[in-house]
């Protein structure tokens, strides 16, 4: 069992350079917010197979922290993208 978290970090380690690669070159803004979501998602995932190789429960409230996080800047860089704009504010008033 150790040697399968073992190998599934490496990989994780491996993609995790893909996505910054991927982060820092892509093509445009969209390639980039899908990049540091993809980021978000292996850093929750690293952490998760590090918690179970350790055999703890106390990262379990950091992967649900990082997750939170990563969801809350995926959806404003995503609309920041569609619509410039990531708070509407009303100026009629």
């Amino acid at each position: 069992m150790t040697t399968f978290i073992i190998t599934a970090i490496v990989v994780i380690c491996l993609s995790l350079v893909a996505v910054i690669y991927r982060m820092v070159k892509g093509p445009s803004a969209s390639d980039r917010v899908v990049a540091l979501d993809s980021l978000g998602v292996s850093v929750i995932s690293l952490i998760a197979l590090f918690s179970v190789l350790v055999e703890t429960s106390f990262f379990l409230e950091i992967i649900l922290l990082l997750a939170i996080l990563s969801f809350i800047g995926t959806v404003a860089f995503s609309k920041f993208i569609e619509k410039g704009d990531i708070i509407k504010r009303d100026n009629s008033r």
